[in-house]
């Protein structure tokens, strides 16, 4: 082993010493359900954006993204710009009122003035859907990076990786809970801004701080290497972006208009719609800081995908896209590689150090946003299946705890095993697609039941597995899957459905399906119900007592 990939493995190490360690702690503090599923809410705003953006800063942003403007240009700044922009629409719609309608997971909003069992069945299946589509994308992206660090470029040194982070993620949720689980966000996202700021300092002192050099030099390097016109015509691109649908016609991803609005709307939609996302918003006191949390987290991650821009374009004017794509075709260590290369280059101590830093901090990266993935889909399995379903509400605590635990196991396990066959995929692509599920089966019964009164208990149901299962067939049925080179299924073709992201289709979908189960629904309208359940929405009264119970 080199002295780089031994440098590595030893942050590796401190990075995974220091999350346990952590975990530890905050699992003597966990003696009731409430500390295991939302920390005791007691995390300020400040605590708990740093939190969010953590959870939410995942391999996509850090990997996936900056590999994507390497590559792609300002097709791949889509996903900075709808990742940022989503933020708005949990803060104006769903923030403030989940806090004060719920206790642990989105299903308790839905149930607090719907018949409890189907509800739940439904919210607990599409929360486990999403996690798992958002868990492969950490999952594989944590696989092509450990093996580049220490020098594996075996298969079965990957897939020791992705069994290696599943069984991590499974200890932090077992063992520390929501409240070990922000502790460890909180300290990756502090981790990752302090990380992102080296490498991007360094990248603009190497162009003397001159963005508009950075961005020339990428684009005569492209031209160099004869791979297209893509960083050529980045001008035209941003005066035509909106219009043409982001450079497709410059042959740059092959997207084209109406996909780039189906990709554009599960982007923005998507985030009021992730379930680890939402149980987040019970860990805090009170309605206002959960605002305050938010906020916090808007500048955070705005900072954070602004600085995505100099990690992409300027791999591309350093490194250029032959180096990027030799290492790995879907730019995913496209970040890493910059760090080593205003480091000091390959070879060179300082280019080891950046290099080693930079991948334990995506490491620690990956680590805590799938520790919130497990944890949320863990909770919903036991607090909504096991303990409101199963059990019809006769359940203790402690039974319900330790089947959230046991459910971590049986969740961790199907990821570690989807994960195997997902590693050739772009992560931030990934990421999209449980964008597009989850903004096609929770979100439009999340706002459907605040925002219409006649909403019902067929009406939810419908609308979360209608968008679900819309979703999820025509991703089945889209190229991503078969009929292609990059496809999970490269010899055989069942490719019928034309667009890469189903947000276009899908999202709708949900919304019609909700409105039809509800207008044909016998079930008897309880205006009053819905009056007392808006009065809690928007003051918060009665919330506090509910958390208690």
């Amino acid at each position: 082993m080199t002295g780089t990939e031994t440098l590595t493995v030893c942050l590796f190490g401190a990075v995974v010493a220091l999350t346990l360690y952590i975990t530890m702690i905050a699992s003597r503090q966990n003696t009731a359900a409430g500390d295991f599923y939302h920390g005791g809410r007691g995390f300020s705003g400040f605590q708990n954006g740093l939190a969010i953006s953590g959870d939410y800063m995942s391999a996509a942003s850090f990997l996936g993204i900056s590999g994507a403007i390497a590559l792609n240009g300002y097709d791949g700044f889509l996903y900075s710009i709808g990742f940022l922009v989503a933020w708005l629409v949990a803060l104006l719609l769903v923030a403030e009122l989940l806090r004060n309608t719920g206790r642990y997971t989105m299903a308790d909003v839905l149930s607090y003035r719907m018949k409890q069992k189907p509800v739940r069945t439904a919210a607990a299946t599409s929360t486990v859907v999403v996690s798992i589509f958002y868990l492969l994308a950490q999952m594989a992206g944590a696989g092509k990076l450990v093996a580049l660090l220490i020098g594996a470029e075996s298969d079965a040194a990957k897939n020791l990786t992705i069994v290696a982070v599943g069984a991590l993620m499974i200890v932090y949720v077992t063992v520390g809970g929501m409240r070990g689980t922000t502790y460890v966000q909180i300290v990756k996202a502090c981790l990752l801004m302090t990380g992102t700021i080296i490498v991007v300092f360094l990248t603009l002192l190497k162009f003397d701080f001159n963005i508009s050099r950075m961005l020339a030099e990428a684009s005569e390097r492209d031209a160099q290497e004869k791979l297209g016109d893509g960083f050529n015509a980045a001008a035209a691109e941003v005066r035509e972006f909106l219009y043409l649908g982001g450079g497709a016609q410059y042959g740059l991803t092959g997207t084209t208009k109406i996909d780039f609005i189906s990709l554009a709307l599960a982007l923005v939609l998507g985030t009021a719609g992730l379930p680890h996302i939402l149980i987040r918003f019970y860990t805090v006191p009170t309605a206002r800081d959960a605002r305050t949390s938010v906020l916090w987290a808007i500048g955070i991650i705005g900072s954070f995908y602004l600085m995505t821009l100099v990690l992409g374009f300027g791999a591309a004017a350093l490194l250029g896209r032959n180096a990027i794509i030799a290492e790995d075709s879907s730019g995913n260590l496209a970040s890493p590689l910059l760090a080593e290369e205003v480091g000091g280059g390959e070879g060179s101590a300082g280019g080891a150090i950046l290099l080693a830093l930079i991948s334990a901090v995506a490491f620690a990266t990956i680590l805590a946003v799938v520790a919130g993935l497990t944890l949320a889909s863990s909770s919903s399995f036991s607090h909504d299946l096991y303990a409101n379903v199963i059990k019809s509400g006769n359940c203790s605590e402690q039974e319900e705890v330790r089947v959230a635990r046991i459910s971590a196991f049986v969740i961790g396990g199907v990821a570690i095993v989807l994960s195997l066959f997902a590693q050739d995929l772009n992560i931030a692509f990934l990421v999209a697609l449980a964008f597009a599920v989850a903004a096609s089966a929770n979100l439009p019964s999340i706002l459907l039941n605040l925002f219409w009164p006649r909403f019902n208990t067929r009406g939810a149901t419908w609308a979360i597995y209608g968008g679900l299962i819309v979703c999820v067939g025509l991703i089945v049925f889209s190229p991503n899957v078969s009929g292609n080179a990059t496809a999970l299924f490269e010899n055989n073709d069942w490719s019928y459905f034309p667009l890469k992201n189903p947000g276009i289709i899908s999202i709708p979908a949900g919304f019609l399906f909700g409105i039809i189960g509800t207008l044909t629904s016998k079930e008897p309208e309880t205006i009053e119900k819905y009056r007392n359940f808006e009065v809690r929405a928007l003051t918060g009264a009665g919330a506090e007592k509910a958390a208690q119970h």
